[in-house]
Order: C-alpha cells, then structure tokens, then sequence
C-alpha cells in the first residue's frame, strides 16, 4: 500500500467521520426510539461538580450513542453481521430460527424464596383462599428451539416448588403450557404469552379455583385481529437488535359487550375499555389489553358469580378478559403501582378468591412483591 493512497483512506475516512459528526448537529435530538421503545438520553446540563464526579461526560458519551444519526439501522446491521458470524445470542435474547427468547438468568440473593416466602404471608393474613401460578417463559416452554448448548435455567423445578408453599394452592400454568408447546402460545417478538396461551392459562386458572366445568372451548371465541395488530414488533426485537424478523400478530377472543372497566391509572377511577384499540397505532401495542400497566383495574360482569382479585405483573392483562365472562368482579392489582395492603384490600372489597399470577422471570427478580406480607 503506497503512502500517498494511505493517506488517501485517512483522509476519506476523515470525512467520513466529519460527515456524521455535522449530519448528527444538524439532526434534531429524539426524544425517544420507537424501535428499541425507550427514551434516548438527552445532551446534559453543564456543572463543575457533573464534571467533577464524572456523569457529565458520561452523559456526553450516552447523548452521542442514543442520537448517533440512523442509530436504529446500524443497531441491526450490527446484529445481522453478527448473525453471520456465528452469534446466536442478543443482549440477553436467543435467535432461533425465526423466534427470539429471552435468557433467563438463575436468580440472585434468594429473592425467589424470600417471594415464596412472602406469599405464604399473604395467605395467613387473607381471610379467603390463596392461589399461585407461576407462568414458565418460552425459554422453558421451547427448549428443544434454544440454540445448541444455550443456558437455560430450570423453570419448572422452581415451579414444583410452589406445592411446598404453607396455606397457598398452585395453579399448573407449566403442564397447560407444556402439552400444547407445538403451537404458538408465545409471541416470536415479545416476552409475553400469545391470546392463545393465556386461553390456555385460563382455563388452568379456572380449573384451579374450582370451576373447570365453566371453561368455555375455542370453539365459543372468534379470534379477530383488528387493523395494527398484525404489525406487532415486541420488547424482544427492540432489545436484541434483531429487526428483520416478520412482525406477530395480536388476537383478541373475548368480548366486551355487558362487560364494565374501570381503572385507577391516576389515582381515581374513570371508565376504561377491555380492549383500548388505541395503543396499536404507537410502539407498545401489548397494552391494547385494558390499556396496559396501571395500579388497580377492575372489570365487572353482572352476569358472573364471585369475585377474584388477580395479583398480577403484565401478563394477566391477556388473561382477565376470558375470566370477566366468569366472574362477577376480576381486580387487578399491580404491586409496582399498588402500594397498600393485598390482603386489606381483598376484605375491604369482599374478595372470594385472591390468585397471584406472576411470569417466572418477573416473580424471581420483583421486590415488591415484599408489599404481600402487610
């Protein structure tokens, strides 16, 4: 290679980088990436202490990352060339085939047992009986789609261990999940179960709490997909940086005729919807089930019998609508927002049944759920 054709390449690389460098301050800042779904650092405000201590140029380090110009392409030009060489894993997320599945990691400190524990508490406070279904993840359920050699912590090890839990009754999510593992009870793109696993969690639930003989059969539903939902990207294409892969679609059986919704997003109620179609013109389309997190929602049907009172991390939002043709009244209540007493709760509102329906990889690592031992 001559020095004048090196220099060449230096020079072209030059402005190379001189070009993104001026494209980036012409660019307006985003506030957030719709891709990765979550806000982008902004530039941070100067101060001789900030510079002092450092965050001030860590701040400048993470302005420049988030607002790189095209971040999202090179993000998933960065995966596939991975991809390429052989990688098979993506912060945290398997690639299998056309399917991406969360790493489940072994849990830390004893959080798992001290949430075991904690239940247990919940149980002898409550004046009514208390259920546990722990909802294994697709790490578990699709074992046999990991790449070779992948790490899989054991599920349903932990899970048979909630037959141990003093004065709690378990809800068998994993054998519901497990026999019909040959179908799509999880999304490709996203964490959660599809409407057709939660159907089937569902009717686990049902025959949990003694009413089996209510489940109603597929063939009671028509499944619709409603405009948006078939262009469904999940929390698990926007964390790995796989972003080629075709986009899930979003069922919904159950319907909302006769069915009320109120929910506490605010603190004080106001009408809500079973399905809030809305959210599926924006990035987090999972939310069109009740309109997503929020402290309390309850779900009245004057046609049910009983009340039960869900204690419950983001997957319950696909389940409640098949149990609201059952029950009377289905509350939900989300310890990340809700920060009183379950139990207190449960005898104010004269709760039947309380259920805590909790994903695995939530239940092991969620330290509100401290908050069920008041």
């Amino acid at each position: 290679m001559t020095t004048r054709y090196s220099c060449f390449l230096a020079a072209l690389f030059g402005v190379f980088l001189g070009g993104l460098l001026v494209w980036h301050i012409l660019l307006p800042d985003r506030a957030r990436s719709e891709v990765e779904n979550r806000t982008l650092a902004q530039f941070p405000d100067f101060s001789w202490e900030s510079l002092r201590d450092g965050s001030f140029t860590k701040g400048v380090e993470d302005y420049f990352a988030d607002q790189f110009p095209l971040r999202d392409d090179w993000t998933g030009l960065k995966a596939r060339t991975e991809q390429l060489l052989g990688k098979r894993e993506f912060k945290g997320v398997y690639l299998c085939g056309e399917t991406l599945i969360a790493k489940v990691e072994p849990p830390r400190d004893g959080l798992e047992e001290k949430n075991l524990s904690r239940v247990a508490r919940l149980a002898e406070r409550a004046e009514v009986p208390v259920y546990l279904g722990l909802i294994p993840s697709a790490a578990e359920i699709w074992q046999d789609r990991l790449p070779k050699g992948a790490e899989s912590w054991d599920q349903a090890a932990f899970i048979a261990r909630v037959a141990e839990v003093k004065g709690v009754e378990p809800v068998d999510f994993l054998a519901a999940l497990r026999d019909r593992a040959g179908e799509a009870v999880f999304y490709r793109t996203d964490h959660h179960w599809t409407t057709l696993g939660a159907y089937y969690g569902y009717a686990a639930l049902m025959e949990a709490l003694g009413r089996g003989e209510e489940v109603l059969g597929p063939d009671a539903f028509k499944p619709r997909v409603s405009p948006h939902a078939g262009e469904f990207q999940g929390t698990l294409y926007s964390q790995s940086g796989v972003h080629w892969l075709a986009p899930d679609a979003i069922e919904f059986w159950a319907e909302a005729e006769g069915l009320s919704v109120t929910s506490w997003r605010g603190g004080t109620p106001e009408e809500a919807e079973l399905y809030d179609f809305s959210h599926l013109l924006g990035k987090d389309k999972y939310s069109a089930f009740l309109g997503g997190n929020q402290p309390l929602c309850v779900i009245k049907n004057p046609e049910g019998t009983g009340k039960l009172l869900l204690i419950r991390d983001s997957y319950s939002d696909a389940l409640a609508p098949f149990l609201a043709l059952h029950f009377e009244e289905v509350h939900l209540l989300d310890l990340r927002y809700y920060r009183y007493s379950a139990a207190g709760y449960a005898g104010e509102n004269g709760m039947d049944q309380i259920a805590v329906v909790y994903s695995v990889p939530n239940f092991i690592t969620d330290r509100n759920l401290a908050l069920l031992a008041r």
